[in-house]
């Protein structure tokens, strides 16, 4: 799944090229694509016709469509990009993608906007907003290290309070969202924290000097359009993301480590991998009384 960097790369895209645009018609193809709705496609669709794009807006992975009606009324439309989905915008001319399951049209006759997605993990649904403007199906979600209104010392409070491990902590989007896999790894890489250091082992300084380092790696990341490891995550015109070349540690196993030369290690994760370096980043000694797993 995209993270917070590829996502608001989205995002970005949207804000340019739909916002202020009122929606002529919305098609969608199959009933999975819009599954999450449970009245079904075509409710969404007559729900949709007629709507002002007043926002595009994003807190962590999750990305959404403020629409606004004639009468002013708002709801979210909720994009689940999954594994594989992409928004792009294209000249009503081009070519159908293989895998499109979404159109929508516009009044003003300009570029559509097209939902494709290979692997169907993805889907649209529409939502009310809170008074804080997010999908009340997505209002369990913490607010991200982008954010204006990010607490970070609470985070670092609550982080400091779990006898979990810190990287399991880094991917929970209740406490913290947008951060995954990939990030986490990097962050805990530019820390010289190990992933299963406890966070109650750690200082509360050291949590949110972690939580700068997540802040800082993904705004870099977003500085070079995201990390496309294949050409399903690409921005609304179809490019891809480059920051995978300046990525430290994740995916980079038997490579050198870029502070200390060590070769990086990959560790099985909650049915994941995760990659470290085993001199900048040594693995927690076991607490008394527990036994460590034979290799």
């Amino acid at each position: 799944m995209p993270e917070l960097p590829e996502v608001e790369v989205v995002r970005r895209g949207l804000e340019d090229h739909v916002v202020g645009r009122t929606i002529e018609q919305a098609q969608f193809y199959g009933a999975r694509v819009a599954r999450r709705h449970l009245p079904g496609p075509l409710d969404l669709s007559d729900r949709l016709a007629g709507n002002l794009v007043a926002q595009a807006r994003r807190r962590g992975k999750y990305l959404w469509l403020v629409l606004r009606t004639p009468s002013g009324f708002e709801q979210g439309l909720i994009a689940h990009l999954g594994m594989s989905g992409q928004l792009l915008v294209e000249d009503a001319g081009a070519p159908d993608e293989k895998h499109l399951h979404a159109r929508f049209t516009f009044a003003d006759r300009g570029p559509e906007l097209r939902f494709v997605d290979q692997r169907t993990f993805g889907g649209m649904a529409l939502s009310d907003l809170t008074d804080g403007g997010v999908p009340e199906t997505i209002a369990h979600i913490a607010p991200d290290p982008l954010e204006a209104d990010f607490d970070q010392v609470g985070v670092a409070r609550r982080m400091k309070s779990r006898d979990s491990a810190v990287k399991r902590a880094l991917l929970d989007q209740t406490l913290v969202s947008g951060v995954g896999n990939i990030y986490a790894d990097e962050a805990l890489w530019r820390a010289q924290v190990h992933g299963e250091r406890l966070c109650s082992a750690l200082t509360r300084p050291a949590l949110s000097r972690l939580l700068d380092h997540a802040r800082e790696v993904m705004l870099e990341a977003l500085g070079q359009g995201g990390t496309s490891f294949d050409a399903l995550y690409v921005n609304i015109n179809g490019a891809s993301g480059y920051f995978d070349r300046s990525l430290n540690a994740y995916g980079q196993e038997g490579r050198p480590c870029p502070r200390c030369g060590a070769p990086i290690r990959r560790e099985s994760f909650m049915n994941r991998s995760s990659y470290s370096c085993p001199h900048c980043q040594p693995r927690p000694r076991p607490r008394a009384g527990l036994r460590t797993a034979r290799p």
